[in-house]
């Protein structure tokens, strides 16, 4: 797993690089601030959204109560906004290292790179 997301991280920094066509400082000070986001937003996502997918989708949610159905939906909003907020951070932090034109193409890189990777993972499943 930790090979994989190394292989990934070092495809997402050869892309990001070429779509955003970062000077050589912008780079060196984009990227410690990327990764600690990146870092963060996973952590937030994988650890805490999977606890979520895993109760959803272990058959208890029929037997859950209403009170336990608002606990968990109050959890889910909390990380949801506990993830908008360090995207919000993110882009601040950003605006005093890259152009705002950048910023924007950064999202977008995002977004296509995410498309990209989730169109061959798809490629490269079984087939039937």
């Amino acid at each position: 797993m930790k090979e994989k997301k190394e292989k990934i991280k070092a495809l997402k920094v050869a892309f990001f690089t070429t779509e955003l066509e970062l000077t050589g400082n912008e780079a060196e000070k984009f990227w410690p601030l990327y990764n600690t986001f990146d870092d963060k937003q996973f952590e937030l996502r994988h650890q805490k959204m999977r606890a979520y997918m895993k109760r959803m989708s272990d058959g208890s949610l029929d037997k859950i109560s209403e009170k336990e159905a608002n606990n968990f939906l109050v959890q889910m909003e909390d990380t949801e906004e506990e993830l908008f907020l360090l995207r919000k951070k993110f882009t601040q932090n950003l605006r005093g290292v890259l152009p705002s034109v950048k910023i924007i193409k950064l999202r977008k890189a995002e977004e296509d790179f995410n498309r990209k990777l989730l169109h061959q993972y798809r490629n490269k499943g079984p087939k039937k």
